[in-house]
């Protein structure tokens, strides 16, 4: 099933604005209500998102607030971000209705799963960061502090820290998902990735050297769930074409069907290319 030809005839360029704006809309209204859930809450929020840290300050010691506003702002702008984060599979789905109609029909039965196990990944990335990463991370920097040193981290601060933390292990797990769109959609191949295995090491490392702190420890938490999602995606690359050649290999197959009154009209099956679909082909043979 190709998509609808008349799709764009059909919705001018003024229609497309329309429907952005239409589904831009509802997703701000997603994250509108998510926030106003959030929001009542965003004390105790705060304070389950500062747990990894304030358990390892010492007797007596706790978080600052040096503005005037944090205590009120911090917490609003952790209610937010959140509503966001949770909103992701209803901001995908929007993004996917949009699209839909131009898709073939093989590429949609792609795109829905894709959606949901990027959605999948990307909140394993962030609960791998916050019950993996910070726990030892932070227990790392409060055992290496100066004597005489209090550890008093600004809450503003600590937000800001965690969050980029929370999108660079969030991106990270994307990483089978970004394989195996390459792979699927013929940009290369699993060998020629296997090939480069070596240098996606280093750039593994040099990944999680920058989107974390400058420390080894948290560089290498990064990369190497990266270097391991990288062999998940192309292992399910492995099986995806396998069961896709073998489905070509069945659809190319001719197969007679049926014969008019003079034995030369025969029916085979034919994989269309462009759709991914199976059709019947009809033509006359010779006797």
């Amino acid at each position: 099933m190709k998509p609808d030809k008349n799709y764009s005839a059909e919705m001018p360029f003024l229609a497309h604005l329309f429907e952005v704006r239409d589904r831009l809309m509802r997703i701000l209204v997603a994250v509108l209500l998510i926030f106003c859930c959030l929001f009542p809450f965003a004390n105790e929020i705060y304070l389950l998102l500062a747990e990894p840290l304030t358990r390892h300050l010492p007797a007596g010691g706790s978080m600052i607030a040096t503005q005037v506003a944090s205590p009120f702002l911090t917490p609003f702008k952790l209610s937010l971000v959140l509503s966001f984060f949770v909103a992701i599979p209803y901001i995908l789905y929007q993004m996917w209705s949009f699209i839909a109609p131009g898709l073939y029909q093989h590429e949609r039965r792609l795109v829905m799963p894709l959606i949901i196990s990027s959605s999948a990944l990307y909140y394993v990335g962030m609960a791998f960061a916050y019950f993996i990463v910070f726990p030892v991370m932070f227990g790392f920097f409060t055992s290496v502090t100066p004597q005489g040193v209090a550890v008093m981290t600004d809450i503003t601060s600590y937000l800001d820290f965690v969050l980029k933390l929370f999108f660079a292990f969030g991106v990270a797990f994307e990483v089978p998902v970004a394989v195996f769109i390459a792979i699927a959609t013929g940009v290369t191949t699993v060998t020629a990735l296997e090939k480069k295995r070596p240098y996606i090491i280093v750039i593994a490392f040099v990944v999680g050297m920058l989107l974390t702190p400058p420390d080894v420890l948290s560089q290498t938490l990064l990369a190497v769930p990266m270097l391991i999602l990288f062999e998940g995606g192309l292992f399910v690359s492995r099986i995806f074409l396998r069961k896709r050649e073998a489905a070509t290999d069945d659809a190319v197959t001719v197969t007679p069907t049926a014969a008019d009154s003079t034995g030369q009209k025969t029916t085979a099956k034919r994989y269309d290319r462009d759709s991914g679909a199976l059709g019947d082909d009809h033509w006359k043979g010779q006797e």
